[in-house]
């Protein structure tokens, strides 16, 4: 598990050769490079930001936003409060346009996107966001396979199917019968990731995740996002302020603070990096069986 820890200042030398992506250009006509070296068609990225820019009252909260996230990644958004990270993931949904450059989903601009069974969605969310409603689990998780009124919807009886094996996945099935409101803040927060699971999405956002969950809700928590990313090869999108949380999961990392500080495997996030995207000098203090230091 990653510490950050205060450390005398770095020169300002130092901190301007902290990793910045390149721009990408010309969207619609360039295949990708995946992670992998694998060449990638525009419509196999989940999400592509290129040039991006967004303010509010004309204060820019992100700024020349360029990176991909691939299929099969496991990445993580990080950054400090108020650093543009959820924005980002409003501009990547379709929720927020871009004042400048553009979003893509799968190829297509995110305003525009209409396939979102490809994308699941996990919100910020209180305790008392769904914890009082008259509802079960199974109830709630069922709300993710709506799609429109369908007259002879009753007879769908894969649907029912759809439920019960998003309830699996997110390893609730057991808690399919209880009520909302007796459920651990872990607990809940795994039903609405069942609840966006039901469709099948290539794609998973999830913006804070494991806010007010305990130590042991945690770890079942990263242990079924685990599985979702490396067993069923669902794409992860993780959106946090606490590295310790994701580090250890995710693949790569995307370093945010209005404008791209870092992004690129996890492993080759190092102190230079952090130092830039939290404004104040640190050192990363690696906790394994061999106790190494970084």
């Amino acid at each position: 598990m990653p510490i950050l820890e205060q450390v005398n200042p770095v020169s300002d030398s130092d901190l301007t050769n902290i990793q910045k992506t390149s721009s990408i250009n010309d969207t619609k006509s360039h295949n990708i490079a995946s992670h992998s070296g694998v060449s990638l068609r525009p419509d196999q990225v989940p999400i592509r930001f290129d040039e991006t820019w967004f303010s509010y009252n004309s204060e820019p909260v992100v700024k020349d936003i360029n990176f991909s996230i691939t299929p099969g990644e496991f990445a993580a958004i990080l950054g400090p409060n108020g650093s543009g990270k959820t924005t980002l993931m409003k501009l990547a949904l379709g929720l927020l346009k871009p004042e400048s450059g553009q979003v893509l989903l799968f190829g297509e601009p995110a305003e525009s996107f209409t396939d979102w069974y490809r994308v699941g969605y996990v919100p910020q969310r209180t305790q008392a966001t769904e914890s009082r409603f008259p509802a079960s689990v199974r109830e709630i998780v069922n709300f993710g396979s709506y799609s429109g009124f369908r007259p002879f919807g009753f007879l769908d009886r894969g649907r029912s199917t759809r439920v019960d094996e998003a309830m699996e996945m997110a390893g609730i099935e057991q808690l399919a019968d209880h009520r909302v409101s007796d459920l651990s803040v872990g607990q809940q927060q795994r039903m609405l990731i069942a609840r966006s699971l039901v469709r099948r999405p290539d794609l998973l956002v999830m913006d804070e995740p494991v806010a007010g969950v305990d130590a042991a809700g945690e770890e079942q928590f990263h242990s079924m996002v685990r599985r979702l990313n490396r067993d069923l090869g669902i794409t992860i999108v993780m959106v946090s302020h606490d590295i310790g949380a994701v580090i250890q999961e995710a693949t790569t990392c995307a370093c945010i603070n209005r404008d791209i500080v870092f992004h690129g495997p996890v492993h080759q996030l190092d102190a230079q990096a952090l130092s830039g995207l939290y404004g104040f000098p640190v050192d990363v203090l690696m906790h394994d069986p061999e106790h190494t230091h970084r």
